[in-house]
């Protein structure tokens, strides 16, 4: 690797270099949760099932919601049950589906947690700008909803 180059350059893998931010994030959120007993991402599921209560989510809602495979939810979902914060319920009309609800003990946990993933917010913003988080966030969301970035195996030609 060409060390003259400037950094921007060398790390053109926009993969790699999300994945880095994306470790850096988590292991600083994990960080703040770690008193409340959560990961990063227990909260994000958690916060996601109560931003739904009204209409508790499928498996595979919720993991399209968090752009997760339904696999990799259920392996997620699986402490989260054990430790009682969710409970696993059949539909009532289809007994193939089942929805995800908090239980009593889940929404203690989150409500213990918001104020920790909020103080990490603010630390987030003091340090790179309430501005530029929010931009970040518009972006990073539009890759996460954008279905043409959608693995197929197919890798575009240039100016395709």
């Amino acid at each position: 690797m060409d060390r003259r180059l400037p950094l921007v350059e060398r790390n053109r893998c926009n993969c790699a270099v999300l994945r880095k931010a994306s470790r850096r994030l988590s292991q600083f959120y994990d960080s703040a949760l770690a008193p409340a007993g959560l990961k990063s991402t227990q909260f994000a599921i958690l916060a996601e099932i109560e931003r739904r209560e009204d209409q508790a989510p499928t498996i595979r809602e919720l993991a399209e919601a968090l752009v997760m495979d339904q696999s990799t939810i259920g392996q997620n979902l699986r402490p989260l049950e054990r430790d009682r914060l969710v409970s696993l319920e059949e539909d009532v009309t289809d007994r193939r589906r089942r929805h995800v609800k908090l239980t009593r003990k889940g929404l203690s946990q989150i409500a213990s947690a918001r104020p920790l993933w909020i103080g990490a917010q603010s630390r987030f913003e003091d340090r790179f700008g309430e501005r530029a988080a929010a931009d970040l966030r518009v972006v990073l969301l539009e890759i996460a909803r954008d279905p043409a970035l959608v693995g197929d195996g197919e890798i575009p030609s240039p100016g395709r």
